[in-house]
């Protein structure tokens, strides 16, 4: 896939009678008063339910799900260009799909899905009145070509594995319930070489490489009472998690030294590491815990300096800095042509 870059380069040689680029897919959009780091608004994807869209690590494309549009009836992964052209469904149209991420070199990509234990979207566990949960479906990590092709399963444990992410030598790290728990894993390209790094009772996940792979920020939420406790495990029995409470959390990637880096209250999760390895942009409610409203901030990679980013008064996550940190995607319901929607936005960061 050509870069933004390279195309330049190639226009300039090609000359003045080349053939003029086509517009861009995306649509612009008005800035919004307090967001000073988040330039040139772009959104990149028309309606529907859009999600956790990905950069690629040269920085051409991103890799998303996608449902309730193109007659999807549950999320599949996508890819499209850094613009949002060439939108193609790369998973199998089968089951349930989450948590796309590229590997290295950008020929692969790896995510979770359903679809082995049935073709048809799964069922959602049975949910207590008055009490917001997420479910856990029976997804594994499969790994694809950027195409699609060339389907592998790398997990084929009972339960949940999900949301594979992965540094820049491949490793891959996860979220398992094969233990009991939510815990975090790592494991090769391959599939082996398994390793859990956590192992407080409770939930942890969403987890991300620092730039140089020594570090991984994650959410995580550790009942600290019995009562806590026991309502996690029954609902984690039931394959359900109440995602009302989690903080941020680094560690080393072997899983040594884990530090609380948030207390923010509410919940706190979709931490990405800004390039310079010492910052976190991320997602959190915690001006109204029982509000819907999140919104993008950084904080240290020590607890310091929080700042807020977004000021939509809609939803905002799943923020992901571009390999070269000029650039921010991420999630949002702003802008929506009807209700519910979640689309994709791209932002000239600024420093």
């Amino acid at each position: 896939m050509t870069t933004p870059r390279a195309f330049l380069a190639a226009a300039v040689l090609a000359g003045a009678c080349a053939s003029p680029p086509p517009p861009p897919a995306w649509t612009p959009r008005p800035d919004v008063a307090g967001e000073s780091r988040l330039r040139n608004v772009r959104q990149l994807t028309p309606h529907g339910e859009n999600a956790e869209a990905y950069w690629s690590w040269d920085d051409s494309q991103l890799v998303l799900q996608v449902r309730s549009r193109m007659g999807l009836a549950c999320d599949q992964i996508f890819t499209m260009t850094w613009d949002g052209r060439d939108e193609t469904m790369v998973s199998t149209g089968k089951g349930r799909t989450t948590c796309a991420y590229f590997l290295p070199g950008d020929r692969e990509i790896v995510y979770a899905s359903t679809h082995a234990a049935g073709d048809e979207c799964p069922k959602p566990p049975a949910a207590t009145p008055g009490v917001y949960t997420w479910p856990l479906f029976e997804y594994d990590i499969w790994k694809a070509n950027a195409d699609g092709t060339g389907l592998v399963r790398l997990t084929d444990s009972p339960g949940y594995d999900a949301e594979p992410t992965c540094a820049a030598d491949g490793t891959i790290v996860f979220t398992s319930a094969r233990d009991g728990d939510l815990e975090i894993y790592t494991m090769r390209p391959d599939g082996s070489d398994v390793r859990r790094l956590t192992s407080m009772p409770g939930y942890d996940g969403g987890a991300f490489f620092s730039p140089d792979g020594s570090k991984i920020v994650w959410r995580g939420w550790h009942p600290q009472d019995e009562a806590g406790l026991a309502q996690f495990r029954s609902l984690l029995a039931q394959g359900r998690v109440q995602p009302t409470r989690m903080d941020l959390w680094v560690m080393n990637r072997d899983g040594s030294d884990p530090r609380k880096i948030t207390d923010l209250g509410g919940a706190s999760f979709s931490p990405f590491f800004h390039p310079d390895g010492k910052r976190i942009i991320f997602s959190t409610n915690h001006e109204n815990p029982k509000g819907r409203n999140f919104d993008l901030w950084l904080v240290n990679v020590d607890g310091t300096g929080l700042e807020r980013v977004s000021h939509a008064p809609e939803f905002d996550s799943f923020p992901m800095f571009s390999r070269d940190g000029t650039k921010l995607v991420w999630a949002s319901n702003r802008f929506a042509s009807n209700p519910g929607d979640t689309n994709i936005f791209l932002a000239d960061w600024v420093e």
